[in-house]
């Protein structure tokens, strides 16, 4: 069975600080971790089926144990791993999550990464023709040149296949400078159907400040459709149509890593399943909400029976 959604990038094995079990006080050299998944297409991948579309995910991944554990989190998953390469020689990515007063902050380990040698030549033409959709991120093009050049080549091969292409900035600064960022996630961004930018991302890749004038300038480039990811205010939706608030789902938040991920999955997983893009764009707010009231990217992710109850009040 083909997928709905192909999903490219890189994961990353995460270790996600936690608070001492004896005491709100972390002493000195003693630390928490808990151990989950991360990577933000991995995590759009897991929303997206956990919310109940077909998913595959195109990546290479180290023999090593966080590649095993991905490998083995992806079957459980119900995620589809013909487009998934295992290197002999590189790792896989991993990454750690600190909290403070700032919020979440993050400490990358992922040069020479599996991933990053991720070319055209890995990319499955049959596994993207056959699908609905095509989700990559700036993450995915950042990581290196050839995985630039393979996120281009698989959103070519979909186009010519007439499968929609849905792309996140997640801009990263320490991956690569603001102009050529700009350069390649505006050229992906222009080729794409879906826009799924956040408003930090927005503000540092166009200058402009106001909600508004950041969908429209998305919507310019091309896309159809763009939703606005603003966080704890809830998001802001673009069409052709015109433009609408999405209001936040109230929630009792711990920590907001892959909360934008998971909106992403969930906001494509809709859309698979039929919905019109304001509905789907307030399920998956609600979705995201839920996300933040556990630590990790993964763990927390909801499943539509907790999303339906929660829109109703449940």
């Amino acid at each position: 069975m083909m997928p709905d959604l192909v999903c490219i990038g890189e994961p990353m094995l995460e270790f996600n600080q936690q608070p001492n079990p004896d005491t709100e006080e972390q002493p000195l050299g003693r630390r928490f971790y808990l151990e989950g998944f991360g990577g933000d297409t991995s995590n759009t991948a897991v929303a997206a089926a956990r919310a109940g579309a077909r998913v595959a995910y195109i990546t290479a991944i180290g023999d090593d144990p966080p590649g095993d554990r991905f490998a083995s989190m992806w079957t459980a998953e119900g995620i589809d791993m013909r487009g998934v390469r295992v290197s002999p020689t590189h790792p896989t990515a991993v990454y750690l999550v600190t909290h403070g007063p700032n919020g979440h902050e993050f400490r990358y380990y992922r040069q020479g990464s599996a991933a990053s040698t991720l070319a055209p030549a890995d990319i499955s033409e049959d596994l993207i023709k056959g699908a609905k959709y095509l989700f990559a991120s700036g993450v995915s093009q950042a990581i290196s040149a050839s995985a630039a050049d393979a996120v281009f080549h698989a959103i070519d091969l979909a186009r010519k296949a007439g499968v929609k292409i849905a792309y996140d900035t997640n801009y990263r600064a320490r991956l690569w400078p603001v102009a050529r960022a700009k350069a390649v996630m505006h050229q992906a961004i222009a080729e794409a159907d879906i826009a799924l930018p956040s408003l930090e991302d927005a503000q540092m890749l166009t200058g402009l400040t106001d909600p508004e004038a950041i969908v429209s300038y998305y919507l310019g480039l091309g896309p159809q459709t763009v939703v606005l990811k603003l966080g704890a205010q809830g998001a802001r939706l673009g069409t052709t149509q015109g433009q609408i608030a999405i209001a936040p789902h109230p929630c009792r938040y711990v920590d907001g890593t892959g909360a934008g991920d998971t909106f992403c999955g969930n906001f494509l997983a809709r859309l698979i399943a039929g919905d019109a893009p304001e509905a789907a764009a307030r399920y998956a707010a609600v979705a995201a909400a839920l996300k933040t009231e556990g630590f990790g990217a993964v763990g927390p992710m909801p499943r539509e029976p907790i999303v339906r109850a929660a829109m109703l009040g449940a």
